[in-house]
């Protein structure tokens, strides 16, 4: 077995109105999650649909942010091993979610959208191709019960007049 990492986060529940869960609408589904050494915590709630505070990270959007955070890191290693210089990277991830109908659900797909801006034209076939070994690369991706697709556009950088 390779190397094992364990992580540690803390959430504290801060939605108790002054009856704490008396009834589905009494509470509120504030939250925040801290990590030690970590510079800021995150502000979360549930999603709006189910009585969240939409002004708050909720846990399916921190669940899309780490697929996209995850890809795009992998890609960046994988294109330095490639020699493709990227000097913009950004991505448009969308997920969805459907409900079971019981109370529960599960995301059914994720997909994620990244603009990679390369040096030169000569590193656009190799920046489209490397696409798939960031995805082979991505822990997130590989812990997920459901399909992650990419729809990635690869152009070459302009630098910004300025």
């Amino acid at each position: 077995m390779f190397g094992e990492h364990r992580y540690e986060v803390r959430t504290e529940w801060l939605g108790d109105r002054g009856e704490g869960t008396a009834s589905y609408r009494a509470y509120g589904r504030e939250l925040r999650t801290s990590a030690a050494g970590k510079l800021h915590e995150i502000a979360g709630s549930a999603d709006r649909t189910f009585h969240g505070d939409a002004e708050r990270w909720n846990p399916e959007e921190l669940l899309l942010a780490a697929l996209s955070q995850c890809h795009m890191l992998s890609y960046l290693h994988v294109a330095t091993k490639h020699g493709v210089i990227v000097r913009g990277y950004r991505d448009a991830a969308r997920g969805t979610m459907e409900e079971d109908g019981r109370g529960g659900g599960a995301f059914v797909e994720a997909v994620l959208r990244p603009v990679v801006e390369v040096a030169d034209a000569s590193m656009l076939a190799v920046a489209d191709r490397i696409h798939e070994e960031a995805a082979e690369k991505c822990f997130i991706a590989a812990s997920v019960a459901f399909p992650v697709r990419h729809e990635p556009v690869s152009r070459v950088w302009m630098p910004q007049a300025g």
